[in-house]
């Protein structure tokens, strides 16, 4: 299966970042193809909502989502990776998902897998309640088939997260998907 993992932490090296390694292991081991976008490094505009597209594209804005759509396109699966900020994902990662108007339909039609990665310092019970309904929304509108989420609570620094059972169930996640 062709995995590519949106990585919306603008930390490269950071706890989502373990998250997505781990992932990406578990899922390689297991013979998957596994590619991960840097979207809170790459150049992406905000959606104007100009609807030029018409909602399968091409969008009117001249960015590095060029070479984006066609990962996620022949993409099986897409895998939301994102550090919680203030109960939501990062707005790098949210740019990248306001993008997809421009080919929405084709999203849909492909009925692919989901799953989301996630880390927060918080470790209250209620900490991921918006950041779940969200993906949930997601998976509902885009026709998704969601294979699982990590939602890494007290995961506020790198060696905090090496530290907890997260890593291991992201690697869990990736090596037990199937075909």
């Amino acid at each position: 299966m062709k995995i590519v993992i949106l990585e919306g932490s603008p930390n490269r090296n950071g706890s989502t970042h373990l998250l997505v390694e781990s992932f990406a292991n578990g899922a390689k081991e297991t013979g998957h193809s596994v590619q991960t976008v840097d979207a809170a490094h790459a150049r992406i505009l905000p959606c104007t909502g100009c609807i030029h597209c018409g909602y399968e594209g091409p969008c009117v804005q001249r960015d590095e989502m060029e070479m984006i759509r066609p990962m996620i396109l022949e993409a099986e699966m897409l895998v939301f990776a994102t550090p919680l900020y203030y109960y939501g994902m990062s707005a790098q990662l949210k740019t990248l998902i306001d993008r997809f108007c421009s080919f929405n339909g084709s999203i849909q039609r492909k009925r692919m897998r989901s799953a989301l990665l996630a880390v927060a310092w918080n470790s209250d019970d209620w900490t991921f309640e918006s950041l779940e309904a969200h993906y949930h929304t997601l998976v509902c509108y885009l026709n998704f088939r969601d294979q699982g989420m990590i939602l890494g609570k007290g995961c506020g620094t790198p060696s905090m997260t090496r530290h907890s059972d997260y890593p291991v169930m992201a690697y869990q996640l990736g090596k037990g998907l199937k075909e």
